[in-house]
């Protein structure tokens, strides 16, 4: 016996597709993934209607979905983060329905409950046996972990995996079990891995975000929690990177073994490892091909779900045992509400993936970003869309200074007597606004095209149109 099929095109009629299901994809392929739009064209090619595709993330590899939305196959769209193409064209309005963002925990949530739920989920899968066992951690395609498909494997109607690399029976070192898939798909390519590293995961070569490196591991360093079992989690971004680089330099010297560091697993988190920094890597995410190579070969490098990542309310999620986290902002404004979803001007141009999740979770929120981009100042009186309310933000780094929550009075004082240039927001906000002027107010159109739902299900923010060019 085995599942699998001739195409796409038989495995999506024998699933049962209809017009007005729903399709989910996961990304950790990123911006080489081929599945999506391979599945989308057969879609298409049969003539379905009235769909929504609920993806972990969209990437600019994705461009061809907004032709299947001009011609009516997809009417709706959900994920957890959008990249600036595609982000424009929704922030225009070309969706007739709104964007639906969640969290990287609130989506499998939302999936397990019967809120979002799925009916055929397709898993690009690097290796797989006959049986749909499957993994990331191998194949010529090979990605890492698949920890954002599991709960679309788990919960879906229909699941079909989608691999370039078919192996024998029982396949070693499985990810999704066989228990949980309908039919298998072998292809020519699901993608090509060199996408994974795309986009901010390059580490920081700049003296401001070096700077701001250095702020950040000093922060760590008098925050009180960097001692044994210290745990950690650093986004993709250059300046996040090279505070990791920093941090990894502190903990080295000071002989202090963290607990472990999570999420988006990149190269730098898989030096500190090996540096002996922490014990253990828990991957939802890789990031880089090196993260991926040794999530194949360390046994202390562990695969987890989104579900035990970030979830809300679920038996345990690893963002919830956090000490700090390092994270980004296009926007954040005096009450210390972040904005990852828009640029200043209101386009769409990301999503809070683990962002607010981690803040929410972590003893130790820190946002890193630079006084102002391009001439346009990053604090601001209110944010145009809240990603990640204030209450879980407790420190802001810019080259300019270092600015607390005032709910966090402790780690104020910490700093202050670290020697580090803490002041108010609002002065951060002045000084910024010295260098560039104040910006002028952004018009936006009345129709909401995208909300922002938090990770317990509370809608966050609506994120309204733009003019045709922005």
């Amino acid at each position: 016996m085995n599942k699998v099929v001739g195409s796409i095109r038989e495995a999506i009629s024998l699933s049962g597709l209809r017009d007005g299901m729903t399709v989910s994809f996961h990304h950790h392929l990123r911006n080489g993934d081929y599945v999506l739009n391979l599945v989308m064209e057969e879609i298409a090619a049969m003539g379905l209607r009235g769909l929504t595709v609920n993806a972990s993330a969209l990437f600019d590899v994705h461009a061809p979905l907004l032709r299947h939305i001009e011609g009516g196959v997809v009417t709706g769209v959900a994920a957890s983060y959008i990249s600036g193409g595609l982000g424009r064209a929704f922030s225009r309005g070309i969706l007739q329905g709104e964007v639906e963002f969640r969290t990287h925990g609130g989506r499998p949530k939302a999936i397990a409950q019967g809120v979002t739920p799925v009916d055929v989920a397709f898993i690009a899968a690097p290796a797989a046996d006959a049986m749909g066992n499957c993994t990331g951690k191998f194949g010529p395609s090979a990605c890492g972990s698949l920890g954002y498909a599991f709960a679309d494997a788990r919960y879906a109607k229909k699941v079909v995996v989608i691999t370039d690399h078919l192996a024998p029976y029982p396949l070693q070192g499985w990810s999704i079990s066989e228990d949980q898939v309908d039919y298998v798909v072998a292809v020519d390519a699901i993608g090509d891995p060199k996408g994974i590293v795309s986009g901010t995961t390059k580490m920081t070569r700049d003296p401001v975000g070096l700077l701001m490196a250095s702020y950040a591991a000093r922060v760590i360093e008098a925050s009180g929690l960097l001692q044994e079992g210290f745990s950690f989690q650093t986004g993709a971004g250059g300046a996040s990177l090279a505070a990791a680089q920093f941090l990894q330099e502190i903990m080295v010297r000071k002989k202090i073994r963290g607990s472990f560091a999570s999420g988006g697993i990149t190269g730098c988190l898989v030096e500190m490892l090996r540096a002996g920094c922490f014990e253990s890597l828990l991957d939802v995410q890789c990031f880089d091909l090196k993260a991926v190579e040794s999530l194949r070969e360390d046994p202390r490098h562990q695969e987890i779900s989104a579900m035990q990542y970030a979830a809300p309310g679920s038996r345990g999620a690893v963002v919830d045992s956090l000490d700090v986290v390092i994270l980004g902002a296009t926007e954040i404004d005096t009450d210390f509400n972040v904005n990852v979803h828009t640029d200043s001007s209101g386009v769409i141009m990301g999503g809070s993936g683990g962002h607010s999740d981690t803040a929410a979770g972590a003893k130790i929120a820190m946002v890193i970003a630079p006084m102002f981009r391009a001439r346009m100042p990053m604090i601001t009186d209110c944010v145009t869309c809240v990603s990640t309310p204030g209450r879980h933000i407790d420190v802001l780094v810019t080259q300019g200074g270092i600015a607390v929550n005032p709910q966090n009075g402790e780690l104020k004082d910490r700093l202050r007597a670290a020697g580090l240039p803490v002041m108010e927001i609002r002065q951060l906000k002045e000084k910024a606004e010295g260098i560039t002027g104040k910006p002028k107010a952004v018009s936006r159109g009345d129709r909401v095209v995208a909300k922002v739902i938090g990770r317990e299900g509370e809608l966050l923010s609506s994120i309204r149109s733009v003019p045709q060019n922005p």
